[in-house]
């Protein structure tokens, strides 16, 4: 079979030295390179999506326990989508197929309706608009709830970054957050603790070394403008720096440790999250959206790494 992409249709958008490509499965970001360089560790047209690279994890982000929550007073039961953790993970658009909406030579919007389905009987209309301009690449998302009564919401993304040529554990990492989620086995949280002089301190950008991250740092430190970024710098100062708004409060930072093959610890995801793992159970941040409510927000990317 000619043109057979696991990832579906293949929409690249240019700008001066830069180029992305967005995917029809997911809607999600296959690729972003400055120069010619990848700065995106993503993946190719003839790849299946690997450990949820560039997808966009809605209407929850992270995991949640058992896939099992209450909501007004009604339970819902996910499908247990990380079943060796009996956890429900990364929500439910990442694998659906998105359609474009609008698109230029610099930027493309796509679609997804999310149908009512068992464990989330609510019905959403989410977009996502990736464009380029001189300062990168800006990704913006709205979500429309289209249900008669209210829907509970969160949003990620799974981007993962690196800079070519570069270890990860040569990267200097700096990550505006006081506080990160304690969790159990199950990847799930139990607590919280402040990272001041700790080992998990990004606050003042420092080398990352040999430390795993699979964490969600909270309590973020914002930027005049009401959002905040995390970046990564390599010794000879070249450096990706993922940005997001006043509308995403957590970071989840994951070193790729767990992966095997090539892309172990090759780079790592550096994820804007509106709400912490868990939160359709707790509540923690959650975005209650009313009928016909519109959220949005946006992220992205800069990179002085050609």
């Amino acid at each position: 079979m000619t043109n057979f992409h696991p990832s579906g249709t293949q929409w690249t958008i240019v700008h001066g030295a830069q180029t992305a490509t967005v995917v029809e499965v997911g809607g999600g970001l296959r690729g972003y390179a400055v120069g010619g360089v990848d700065v995106l560790d993503g993946f190719g047209a003839d790849e299946l999506c690997p450990a949820g690279a560039g997808q966009t994890l809605a209407p929850w982000p992270n995991r949640v326990r058992d896939g099992y929550y209450r909501y007004d007073g009604h339970p819902h039961q996910l499908s247990l989508t990380e079943p060796a953790l009996h956890n429900a993970i990364h929500g439910l658009v990442h694998w659906l197929p998105w359609t474009a909406v609008e698109q230029t030579e610099d930027a493309v919007t796509v679609e997804c309706v999310l149908h009512p389905r068992p464990g989330y009987p609510w019905q959403l209309r989410l977009r996502t608009a990736y464009s380029l301009d001189d300062a990168g690449l800006r990704i913006s998302h709205t979500v429309v709830n289209e249900a008669p009564t209210e829907a509970p919401f969160g949003l990620g993304v799974h981007p993962y970054l690196h800079i070519p040529g570069v270890a990860v554990d040569d990267l200097v990492l700096h990550i505006p957050a006081r506080t990160r989620l304690l969790v159990d086995g199950r990847m799930l949280p139990i607590g919280a603790a402040k990272v001041a002089g700790g080992e998990f301190d990004f606050t003042e950008a420092r080398r990352l070394g040999a430390l795993e991250l699979d964490t969600a740092f909270g309590d973020v430190i914002r930027e005049d403008d009401g959002g905040s970024a995390v970046s990564i710098t390599a010794p000879d100062g070249r450096a990706v720096r993922v940005w997001a708004d006043e509308n995403f409060g957590w970071w989840q930072l994951f070193t790729s440790h767990t992966l095997t093959g090539p892309r172990h610890r090759r780079s790592i995801a550096i994820e804007p999250m509106t709400c912490p793992p868990d939160a359709l159970r707790s509540g923690r941040d959650l975005i209650t959206l009313a009928p016909s409510q519109l959220w949005a927000g946006t992220w992205g990317i800069t990179a002085t790494a050609a």
